[in-house]
């Protein structure tokens, strides 16, 4: 388990490192919760005019259990794992670049960001990609908005890929699992 720990700071030192300080405000940009939020509102809107209201309705509030579930999840772990944010190891402290001012928690297995954005990747693949080809563009963002995480110095690879992974699996439940609630 310490070489894997040893290899995940090793490829996010590496990672980091590719930085561009040019790039930090785009990137610190794409990290912001709030820049998603037009594609929110997007996939909102699709979902209102593709269902009909009972299920609209249906969808936003699996989609806002989910959202709940991913991001809370990731704190649980956070909170009994305490693996240290990059950020905040001092082991490594001065061979990275910490794009964003605020760290964030100390610790950050797993990234929620990450299992959020993936979750909702997910989701919207899964529950209708029958109904767009371009669902499958979903996972670009959340593979784009996790990479920042590294980017800015918040969390490491693994974080990224447990919590992807975590996010993928859960909004993958959930779409399938969608068809069988009964609000009525």
């Amino acid at each position: 388990m310490e070489s894997l720990i040893e290899l995940d700071k090793s490829l996010f030192i590496f990672l980091n490192n590719l930085g561009i300080e040019f790039f930090d405000n785009l990137w610190l940009i794409i990290t912001d919760k709030k820049s998603s939020i037009p594609l929110y509102l997007i996939l909102i809107f699709f979902l209102y005019k593709t269902l009909k209201k009972h299920d609209f309705i249906k969808y936003l509030i699996v989609i806002i259990i989910l959202i709940t579930l991913t991001d809370q999840t990731s704190g649980l772990f956070k909170d009994y794992f305490e693996r240290l944010r990059p950020c905040h190891d001092l082991s490594i402290n001065n061979q990275i670049r910490i794009v964003k001012q605020g760290c964030g928690g100390l610790y950050g297995f797993f990234s929620a960001h990450a299992a959020n954005t993936f979750a909702i990747a997910s989701f919207f693949y899964f529950s209708f990609k029958t109904r767009s080809p371009y669902f499958f563009l979903l996972f670009f963002w959340a593979s784009i908005v996790s990479y920042s995480r590294i980017y800015v110095g918040v969390h490491f690879p693994l974080d990224i890929i447990v919590g992807g992974i975590f996010g993928i699996l859960t909004g993958l439940f959930f779409a399938y699992g969608i068809n069988k609630i009964n609000f009525s």
